[in-house]
């Protein structure tokens, strides 16, 4: 026998005792691997099969096998508020943050006892890692006195940080066994890695990945190269724990298409609607690169992956221009990023599933984000205490084709902290206008008396947010108003016993005049 026809037949032995450890492997855990990859500031209309002009096969994929939800929602329409409601089951407005976001140098958001993903998951022997963006906040040591750049200027936020101590209250200190990290949004300082909150490479140098946020950065490191890396470490998670009888969760949250719109040179110039539609092409490779990689070492058919974004799409991509290029971010809804308006949260969700969920198919239930928790929880049979995740329910049932009652009212969340509540067709908006970026921008609505305070709509009959009704039905405004206000002050709309918010949440004066029970 030839050493060729001998390698290749040691070649196809060891191939073979691979699949069969792989198979023990898996016969020996029955909970399902968990993996959740999180866009950034990408709108419903991005991917192609809704009819966006970039390519993203993967996507479509995911769609193509799995379950497409048409009217998913994040808990709020900007980028740190979201990530804690995904992680904790509980809406954003409930933690110490009641507007905005935070910056890379910001203090740890989860500091109040919450239980997020990971650790829930830890009961049933979970092994986790988040790679990618993180943006809530995390625990700096401070020098003594500010470091200066080894060369070049000192410019910006972070040059107190003492980045040679490990951080605290980072992703290992919640619940997770490891991670890989950007500390906040791509454009925001310090630019350096962390790897199991330490950081990997001490920054020596002031860069800025956004005109106006200059801070200390590694040497060389480039925002283009950052989805080769998010992609080379989750498939480096999901090779070696393929390999164990334990299942795992990745949280994958992405930097992209979030500013700098930086695609790596190997995807410049593939889109017809120019640099933007790159990005979104070199996004959809990464849900590429992980799919590749379940199916490599045999675990797609009991991974539950989800795909998801943050917020819808924002004014810095140009929307005006994409939509001349028959591009539209967000669909034909109204608003964008930061918004009350369905632009602003209303986003892609598919879920793949294939040994529980069947292929191509589609649901028009109303979710948010937090149900993730609840939905992994029952997944794997976890059972979370009663104070954890009070706003997440379950959407198991939908996944595995039962009908299942429709989600109790849903609130949403705009950057200026305004509310809107959503049960069914109706939707109240607590403010004049966008509470975000969009016209009527928030101090120029409430200042004009001529708008109304609240808006009504019905988005079955006016999905597109055109026609404000609150006039013609006070009794209904009465009714979500005081709804809201019972979910807010009940600490939980999930049932149970009455939980604590972090900090007041105020309404507008106007609206309080108004309808007393917001006191």
């Amino acid at each position: 026998m030839d050493d060729r026809r001998s390698s290749d037949i040691v070649n196809r032995l060891f191939a073979l005792l691979l699949l069969s450890t792989l198979a023990t492997a898996r016969a020996a855990s029955p909970h399902p691997n968990i993996i959740v990859i999180l866009a950034d500031d990408m709108g419903i209309g991005e991917v192609s099969h809704n009819g966006g002009k970039a390519p993203t096969p993967h996507i479509d994929r995911l769609a193509a096998e799995g379950m497409r939800f048409t009217d998913a929602h994040t808990s709020s329409s900007v980028c740190t508020p979201t990530r804690y409601a995904l992680l904790t089951g509980r809406y954003n407005w409930r933690s110490p943050l009641k507007n905005g976001v935070l910056g890379g140098t910001s203090p740890c958001l989860i500091t109040h006892g919450e239980t997020i993903l990971p650790k829930m998951l830890e009961t049933p022997g979970y092994r986790s890692m988040v790679v990618g963006k993180w943006h809530l906040g995390l625990g700096w040591s401070k020098l003594a006195e500010p470091a200066k750049a080894e060369s070049g200027p000192t410019k910006g936020a972070g040059w107190q940080i003492d980045f040679t101590r490990r951080v605290t209250g980072g992703p290992c200190d919640l619940g997770f066994d490891e991670d890989f990290l950007f500390p906040a949004s791509l454009d925001m300082a310090p630019y350096v890695y962390l790897r199991d909150d330490k950081v990997i490479e001490l920054p020596t140098i002031t860069n800025h990945f956004h005109p106006n946020r200059h801070g200390p950065a590694v040497k060389g490191m480039e925002p283009e190269q950052c989805l080769g890396d998010f992609a080379r470490e989750a498939r480096a998670f999901i090779g070696r724990e393929a390999r164990n009888s334990d299942p795992f969760f990745l949280y994958l949250p992405l930097t992209s298409p979030h500013t700098p719109i930086s695609p790596s040179k190997e995807w410049q110039g593939k889109s017809s609607i120019g640099k933007y539609g790159d990005f979104l092409m070199e996004t959809d490779w990464v849900v590429g690169e992980v799919l590749a990689e379940l199916d490599k070492n045999g675990v797609s058919e009991n991974t539950l992956l989800i795909f998801t974004s943050d917020n819808g799409c924002s004014p810095a991509a140009g929307i005006p221009n994409l939509e001349k290029k028959g591009h539209f971010p967000c669909g034909k809804l109204r608003g964008h990023k930061a918004d009350i308006y369905e632009g602003g949260h209303r986003v892609p969700f598919l879920v793949r599933w294939p040994e529980r969920v069947d292929a191509g198919t589609t649901s028009d239930r109303t979710l948010c984000q937090t149900d993730i928790f609840a939905t992994v929880a029952d997944a794997t049979g976890a059972k979370p205490v009663e104070s954890t995740a009070p706003d997440s329910f379950s959407f198991l049932p939908t996944l595995e084709g039962e009908t299942q009652e429709p989600r109790p009212a849903t609130i949403h969340h705009s950057i200026n902290g305004s509310f809107a509540i959503r049960k069914g067709r109706w939707k109240l908006c607590l403010c004049p206008g966008s509470g975000g970026w969009s016209e009527p921008v928030p101090d120029k609505a409430w200042k004009d008396g001529a708008l109304p305070r609240v808006q009504l709509f019905d988005l079955t009959e006016d999905p597109g947010e055109t026609n404000n009704i609150q006039d013609k039905h006070p009794a209904k405004v009465k009714e979500l108003v005081e709804e809201l206000a019972h979910i807010i002050n009940n600490g939980r709309s999930t049932p149970g016993p009455k939980l604590e918010n972090h900090g007041a949440i105020r309404f507008r004066l106007e609206l309080t005049e108004r309808f007393p029970v917001l006191e």
